[in-house]
């Protein structure tokens, strides 16, 4: 991943607004701190921090066609870029090895359609100056894994800010906006047009078809190896469920890809992988954390190169108030996951891994929060996952993307691959359900276990051995703010009881008329916000994830404020 930066139809002489624009180009250069570039035109200033970690030797940015006539500067990775640049129809001679260089061809090809042929985690913009005006396009990805914001200023409303982060935007625009995910913009109309359009999108739409463990577990299968694509050290998250489930498979699929590496029969969009003897894996947590013990467990049982990183609670406190600049929200669920993985990150980057894939997804996908045991029925079950993917770029994939971007460190979440996707929101709910007696994600778990019969597995795949330790691959939903140690959420509450007078709570709806803070830690969280970004227009990307009260669950968002935490199997 990467960092943009664009102004669209400037007012005013861009040559002289060329280092104001590079100046706040600079305030995400932490996501790509590896080359920094710009183009300038008559009327637009398109800039990029780049994270090199496919077409390392040729891939800096922004991208033009030969005769500069559009110009392209891009967040992401696209997996299928291969593929893509087989279908064009015109030859053409790529000046770069980058993955992201087609997106430029297919589009001066097919034009906005391009946009649903990505397979990949992407943001961005385009500028298309065969038309007079020129035309701005930009495109975020389906599920919005990668973070994109939109300002205007009210001055000026035909001129358009597009930027990877609101601190690039919050001090010259007075209207922002996140970019949604699953659509592109066009300056032709100025409006937003949806792109990504699966069936399952729609909530009331109940899904009907019964779980076929062995398609899950060859669509995941087939997202790891493709997030796979690299040319710089890659590794693995370890600790819950679903992040040691990715870390199973790409082990197993690094090897195969290393194995395949002379053979004429490797899959075309993994070409630009590298297969690196020894797979890396990593943790965090407060000393005696439950996901450092389990991580341990499962990095001997993969025999990964595995690192273990520890943190204080005073640690943790002294980084909260970077980790709100970063992530540039007050949700109290968000803050709290963020700290820890943005303190791992940091640790991560400097062993020389550039690229790690994580578990975020899995959850939304299947009810695997614990307050969906008190789902009222299946087809409540049902709209709620796929709400609950709908809202992911407000939440985990907020926090997954900006506490590793902070470092320069990228994270691949496979089960938001969109094919696998199609495959298990699909899944009628009534398959998903969770009870006393049937664990959270139980579906998934039976893909993956060896010992379940209906999972479809044939005799070469059984020979291979168990993907995880059983007590892993049937642990108990952890949330990873949770995971890390339970006494960090309870730290993190007393912090800030003693941090929040009562007098300043009790004023809370005075200081805060707008989404009002409810307890002394969103309290707490919400001052430091607004001490980066002041301005109101920056209130309006925030969303704050909350389980279903009416549901007669608890507010409170850890998972252990569910009752249901302390019951056994």
């Amino acid at each position: 991943m990467c960092g943009i930066f664009c102004v669209y139809n400037y007012h005013g002489d861009t040559s002289k607004y060329r280092q104001r624009a590079l100046d706040l180009s600079k305030r995400v250069r932490h996501r790509g701190p590896d080359w920094s570039g710009c183009i300038v035109t008559e009327n637009s200033i398109f800039c990029h921090e780049r994270l090199a970690i496919v077409g390392i030797d040729t891939g800096a940015q922004p991208l033009t066609n030969d005769d500069e006539t559009i110009v392209l500067t891009v967040n992401g990775e696209i997996y299928n870029h291969k593929k893509l640049e087989a279908e064009l129809k015109t030859p053409v001679k790529f000046k770069t090895h980058s993955d992201c260089e087609v997106i430029l061809h297919t589009y001066s090809e097919i034009g906005t359609d391009v946009c649903a042929k990505l397979d990949g985690m992407f943001s961005w913009a385009l500028l298309d100056r065969r038309t007079q005006p020129a035309r701005l396009v930009a495109a975020r990805d389906p599920i919005g894994i990668t973070t994109l914001y939109l300002g205007r200023v009210s001055a000026h409303p035909d001129t358009v800010y597009i930027s990877s982060e609101l601190k690039s935007l919050n001090e010259e625009c007075d209207q922002i906006e996140e970019f949604p995910p699953g659509h592109y913009f066009d300056s032709t109309d100025g409006q937003f047009h949806r792109y990504f359009k699966p069936d399952w999108w729609v909530p009331e739409r109940i899904a009907t078809a019964p779980v076929n463990y062995r398609d899950l577990r060859l669509a995941l299968t087939a997202a790891v190896r493709k997030r796979l694509m690299a040319e710089v050290p890659y590794g693995v998250l370890s600790g819950g469920l679903d992040s040691s489930l990715i870390s199973s498979i790409a082990v197993r699929e690094a090897a195969r890809i290393s194995a395949n590496a002379q053979s004429d029969a490797e899959d075309v969009d993994t070409r630009g992988a590298r297969y690196f003897p020894r797979m890396h894996s990593f943790s965090v947590g407060l000393p005696g954390a439950p996901d450092l013990i389990a991580a341990r467990k499962v990095a001997k049982f993969l025999k990964t190169a595995h690192h273990e990183f520890t943190y204080t609670v005073q640690e943790g406190h002294d980084a909260v108030a970077d980790v709100i600049y970063h992530l540039e929200t007050y949700d109290v669920t968000t803050v709290r996951a963020s700290t820890p993985m943005y303190l791992m990150s940091r640790k991560i980057k400097s062993t020389g891994v550039k690229m790690v894939l994580s578990g975020e997804g899995s959850d939304e996908v299947f009810g695997g929060y614990l307050y969906f045991h008190y789902a009222p029925s299946a087809d409540e079950f049902h709209k709620e996952t796929v709400k609950r993917v709908h809202n992911l770029h407000t939440s985990d994939c907020l926090r997954a993307n900006k506490s590793t971007m902070a470092w320069g460190l990228e994270a691949r979440v496979p089960f938001l691959d969109k094919e696998f996707l199609q495959v298990a929101m699909n899944v009628r709910p009534e398959d998903k359900l969770c009870s006393k007696e049937i664990m959270e994600k139980a579906i998934i778990r039976r893909a993956f276990d060896v010992d379940f019969a209906d999972a479809g597995f044939t005799p070469e795949e059984l020979a291979q051995g168990p993907y995880l330790p059983r007590d892993v691959l049937w642990r108990q939903k952890e949330q990873f703010s949770d995971g890390v140690g339970y006494s960090w959420i309870d730290s993190l509450k007393e912090w800030a009881a003693s941090s929040v007078s009562d007098e300043a709570m009790a004023g809370a709806k005075e200081r805060f008329p707008y989404d009002t803070p409810e307890t002394k830690e969103a309290y707490l969280y919400r001052q430091i916000f607004e001490q980066h970004f002041p301005q109101k227009a920056c209130l309006a990307s925030v969303v704050r994830w909350v389980p279903r009260t009416d549901w007669g669950c608890s507010a409170d968002p850890s998972g252990r404020a569910q009752k249901i935490h302390e019951q056994a199997y």
